[in-house]
């Protein structure tokens, strides 16, 4: 079993990194001249992934422009939020209801992305699978992360997500997830959010932890730090 189809949310406005985002969408801003999109990219076609899906909003014109110009010899579809922004549930919803495919993998291009990350998310994929699950999300102890402000979100026993205790790790930007969790009848805006806490209080939000060190770009004083790395 394989994902075909990726994801990459790109449709946010980047405020904590005004005023470089004003000009310039977050995901196209650039780390030692690669941008955090291209990055993103890479590792999905080291991944074995056959289509990208990216969602766009804000500057939404600059990523058109950009793709053509790279020419990433992969299949890949920009899909607009529309007039309105949708945040995270809704722009998935939005991209996944015309696709054939009934799970995705998606990412957040905040992080810095590399092929470091290959090997943990294709075993991430792995149980995916085998476990007949319907989401798995890519976690890591906020020990390694570059940005120390970043508080942890979540906890992992056996594989299993909760709350209960002090919060040591942090979603970094991956997850798998099955279509059929999208149940709303009409896209709107709503965070990813909500379908966790669901999956939460059911005891079936699941996770992987990454033994990578987490880069993510989370305002204009880490991108400067990132920049002199």
């Amino acid at each position: 079993m394989k994902i075909n189809t990726a994801l990459i949310l790109c449709a946010g406005y980047g405020k904590r990194l005004n005023p470089i985002t004003l000009n310039t969408p977050k995901p196209l801003l650039k780390i030692k001249d690669v941008s955090m999109l291209e990055r993103c990219i890479n590792l999905i076609k080291k991944l074995g992934v056959k289509k990208i899906l990216i969602n766009t909003f804000y500057l939404k014109d600059q990523f058109s422009v950009f793709l053509k110009r790279k020419n990433f010899n992969i299949d890949i579809k920009i899909i607009e939020d529309g007039k309105h922004i949708l945040d995270t549930g809704g722009g998935i919803q939005n991209m996944v209801q015309d696709s054939n495919e009934n799970n995705f993998i998606i990412f957040n291009p905040d992080t810095i992305w590399s092929n470091n990350y290959k090997d943990e998310i294709l075993k991430m994929e792995k149980m995916f699978f085998y476990e007949k699950l319907e989401n798995i999300l890519l976690l890591a102890n906020k020990k390694l992360s570059f940005d120390k402000k970043l508080k942890g979100d979540f906890n992992l026993k056996n594989n299993l997500i909760n709350k209960e205790s002090e919060k040591e790790l942090i979603y970094i930007g991956c997850q798998i997830i099955s279509k059929k969790l999208f149940v709303r009848n009409k896209i709107e805006n709503y965070s990813i959010l909500e379908i966790w806490n669901k999956l939460l209080d059911k005891k079936k939000l699941y996770g992987y932890e990454s033994q990578q060190d987490f880069y993510h770009l989370t305002d204009l004083d880490i991108f400067n730090k990132l920049k002199d790395l």
